[in-house]
């Protein structure tokens, strides 16, 4: 059996600031390294393996100040854009509440919210789980089904679409799944992949 704890980054400055962000480089706010502490202290008592992050600043730094708190520093760290949020294209820097007014809160919606519908020059969720999947089942399973314990920070829509392939959820329910910054889904699985158990750890 072996452990797959995925954790979403940290509050970063644009979510303070209700922007879409996708893949612009945004640090986290205090509040976000504090989240990232907190996900630290929870999952304390853990051994990991291996870890794997986005090329994003927020996910790498989350990461790293979970692995100073689980006090494994030294532990082999990959990064990979695969696990990269979902690209919003033209959206990406706009305020939600902007975007809202000068596209219509309907369109808007359609483009956060639908499955397989991207913003312009973006990506949706379906196009952002067809580079995330492949990357998590070639690199990240082969280690889970040999018992190896594996810890990922990424972002809300690329652990989504993980989320979305281990728990068998349709695309209707993957669309109302909301991952919370800083809070670990931790996995048991068997050598098959099959998941033995899920735990959130938001306390």
């Amino acid at each position: 059996m072996a452990l797959l704890v995925l954790v979403r980054h940290g509050e970063s400055q644009w979510n303070l600031e209700n922007r879409f962000t996708g893949w612009v480089d945004v640090p986290l706010t205090e509040k976000g390294r504090r989240e990232a502490q907190r996900a630290g202290e929870l999952l304390r008592g853990m051994h990991f393996d291996r870890a794997y992050t986005s090329v994003l600043q927020r996910a790498i730094e989350t990461l790293d100040i979970i692995l100073r708190a689980v006090g494994q520093t030294d532990l082999p760290v990959e990064r990979d854009a695969a696990l990269n949020e979902r690209h919003y294209g033209e959206l990406q820097g706009l305020n939600k509440a902007e975007t809202a007014k000068q596209f219509g809160d309907e369109q808007v919606h359609i483009w956060r919210r639908s499955y397989d519908i991207a913003p312009p020059g973006g990506e949706s969720l379906k196009d952002t789980a067809a580079r995330t999947l492949p990357y998590f089942e070639r690199v990240i399973v082969p280690h889970l089904r040999a018992g190896e314990n594996v810890l990922v920070s990424a972002h809300g829509n690329s652990l989504r679409s993980i989320v979305m392939h281990l728990d068998r959820l349709t695309p209707a329910q993957v669309l109302e799944l909301n991952l919370a910054t800083g809070v670990p889904i931790v996995y048991e699985v068997e050598s098959d992949m099959a998941i033995r158990s899920k735990r959130i750890l938001n306390h």
